[in-house]
């Protein structure tokens, strides 16, 4: 692979998308194409009620894996208003909201989106929301130190689109009166921060000259999805998204969404491993021989819960324990499905390789009992694996910081516009 650095118009249009603001709308609309952007439907309703339920509008590739949009925003939002928000401030959510269903049709050729509302939200109001386990964010291990996302409200913007993103962006905030022909209606909240998110193979390739601490030689393939060289979100390690939908509640059809922002020491991760050892660290100890490039027809990570059984032997044997391999009973029920849906996607703010990590479960304590196991204390402290510390030899912990974590509440669409703990959005 060439890591001569030659921009293209797809790097330019996702460096237009990071920057954000009107200036980069005008560059995005100048270089979008003359391909008309679909639009939307003329009454909301009529779109599916579970508004973390994509699948039925992604792609797929040749093995089933569904395709994610490439491009993403991430809008940390403080409502204008103190206090309860009023009638009047929801119906304004609400038609801003409306304006991006009518002029975007839902698809990674128009637009998917999804506004999630964090536990201070709901202490607006004096209480939790009924029914649904969200504690506010927390840290989750010893060793790290994240800045914990608090903002009352969440919405990620996602297209395969550039222009689309920045123009939905400044429609909702003021910058633009219309999105794409429909006359836009401004959203009452701040941005408190936007990042920025991209997901498809060969993209982590293009942009591996312009982030700090990937070296000049690493082997990263045109085909990864990932900056650590290799894909994933395969759909056979991934729950359906009925499974991760509540049930019961006043917030039937919603689910609960976790998003934590991982800093990547990239350097590191390429001089400390070759191929093999990335495999055993990503993966598991059993599978170095089995995955030879991040172009592999995989629909399954091969990783079983089984593996996680003989995990003291493997680290006695190898010296080193699989990022998969640890969490492989943890993710899964007492029925062997998986218990969250995830959809990282990878970051150049600021010039770091970042990911961006959103995983959708129905109780917030799921998330955090798998990372629980990711963290695989007690084998770090067992006199039996001395080579197995907190972070080396211990999955992928030593090559990533976590920066940001948040939980949020993802409500069904038609209470999507500052919903009360009980459930409802009176107008």
């Amino acid at each position: 692979m060439s890591r001569r650095y030659e921009p293209t118009r797809r790097q330019f249009l996702k460096a237009a998308v990071a920057a954000g603001g009107t200036a980069a709308l005008s560059a995005c609309l100048d270089l979008g194409g003359d391909e008309p952007v679909p639009t939307g439907v003329e009454d909301p309703a009529e779109l599916q009620r579970r508004q973390h339920a994509w699948r039925d509008v992604l792609d797929t590739d040749d093995q089933g894996n569904p395709k994610l949009p490439r491009h993403h925003v991430f809008l940390y939002l403080e409502l204008d208003a103190d206090g309860e928000p009023s009638a009047a401030d929801r119906r304004q959510v609400e038609e801003a909201l409306a304006v991006l269903d009518r002029a975007y049709e839902r698809s990674p050729a128009g637009l998917v989106h999804s506004i999630a509302y964090s536990r201070p939200y709901f202490e607006r109001y004096g209480r939790a929301p009924a029914g649904v386990d969200l504690p506010p964010p927390r840290r989750l291990s010893s060793f790290e130190t994240p800045e914990l996302d608090t903002q009352d409200a969440l919405l990620q913007l996602t297209s395969d689109r550039a222009e689309v993103l920045t123009e939905a962006e400044a429609a909702l905030f003021g910058d633009r009166e219309t999105a794409n022909g429909v006359e836009a209606v401004d959203f009452p909240a701040t941005v408190d921060d936007r990042r920025t998110g991209f997901i498809g193979q060969g993209m982590p390739a293009e942009r591996a000259d312009r982030v700090d601490g990937i070296p000049a030689d690493a082997d990263l393939p045109d085909a990864s999805k990932l900056f650590m060289g290799f894909n994933a979100g395969f759909a056979g390690n991934q729950a359906t998204e009925s499974y991760v939908t509540l049930e019961d509640g006043p917030f039937a059809g919603g689910t609960t969404k976790h998003v934590s922002r991982l800093q990547q020491r990239l350097k590191r991760w390429y001089e400390d491993n070759d191929h093999a050892e990335m495999v055993m660290k990503l993966f598991s100890t059993d599978r170095a021989g089995e995955i030879q490039n991040a172009a592999e027809d995989l629909d399954f990570s091969g990783v079983t819960a089984e593996d996680f059984d003989g995990l003291v032997e493997a680290a006695r044997e190898h010296s080193v324990i699989g990022h998969a391999q640890k969490m492989a009973r943890a993710n899964r029920d007492e029925e062997g499905n998986f218990r969250t849906v995830r959809r990282h996607v990878e970051s150049t703010d600021q010039g770091i390789a970042s990911l961006h990590f959103p995983s959708l479960q129905k109780e917030i304590s799921t998330f955090e009992e798998i990372r629980k196991a990711m963290n695989a204390s007690g084998l770090a402290e067992d006199p039996r694996t001395p080579a197995i510390r907190q972070r080396v030899n211990n999955g992928i912990l030593r090559y990533i910081f976590v920066k940001n974590r948040g939980n949020f509440l993802v409500p069904p669409r038609e209470l999507r516009a500052l919903p009360t703990p009980d459930g409802e959005a009176p107008r």
